[in-house]
């Protein structure tokens, strides 16, 4: 069964930084509750926080997530995929990199278009995009935007330590978006990881006819 610490690592993880009686909330426990779980989790070097006044009275704190906490969720390369990326480089020559990550990319657009495949409507092709990328450890949501189109968003990234390495990995991925939703849709990266924002989000629209 998943501890509480476990629940209040996830919900900052994949919802950002949150006060105590927020994160309480999302958990089913009561606010003193989660205030001394993430006093333990502090103390552990996990999750930090800072105070944001709010005009009259006390400020509200918020927790957020350390380096350390967000190192709990899995990273499927890690230092190994970042020293052969590294060593491909250096004794292959940049073209091998270009060749690994077209692979990769053909690799994971054949999978995709299969899930996707018989699913005509945008929302229904953004949402499946979306929990595939789940399976595939990104912690990915689909979620409606107010002008009709679609977020997808990712509050995980299982290979940051080899896009670090090469962001041709980025430019992948939003490659095979597009070509996956298909030519009625508009995918757009409004979020990045790598750029310094705690996330990746997508922002899709259809297409005008």
């Amino acid at each position: 069964m998943t501890s509480t610490a476990d629940r209040l690592l996830y919900q900052l993880k994949s919802r950002g930084p949150q006060n105590a009686a927020t994160l309480a909330g999302a958990c089913a426990i009561t606010p003193m509750g989660a205030h001394k779980q993430l006093q333990a989790l502090a103390a552990q070097g996990l999750v930090a926080f800072h105070d944001e006044a709010q005009g009259v009275g006390r400020p509200r704190r918020i927790w957020t997530l350390t380096d350390a906490g967000h190192g709990r969720f899995p990273d499927r390369h890690g230092d190994l995929a970042v020293q052969l990326l590294r060593h491909a480089a250096e004794r292959l020559g940049p073209k091998a990199l270009d060749t690994l990550i077209a692979a990769r990319e053909a690799e994971a657009e054949a999978l995709y278009a299969g899930r996707l495949a018989g699913l005509a409507n945008l929302g229904q092709r953004v949402q499946a995009l979306a929990a595939l990328r789940s399976e595939e450890g990104y912690m990915a949501r689909a979620l409606p935007a107010d002008d009709g189109g679609w977020l997808l968003v990712e509050d995980h990234c299982p290979i940051c330590a080899a896009a670090t390495q090469c962001q041709g990995f980025c430019r992948s991925e939003l490659a095979i978006f597009q070509r996956c939703l298909g030519p009625g849709a508009s995918v757009e990266r409004t979020e990045h990881l790598l750029a310094g924002a705690r996330r990746c989000a997508y922002r899709i629209r259809p297409r005008s006819p």
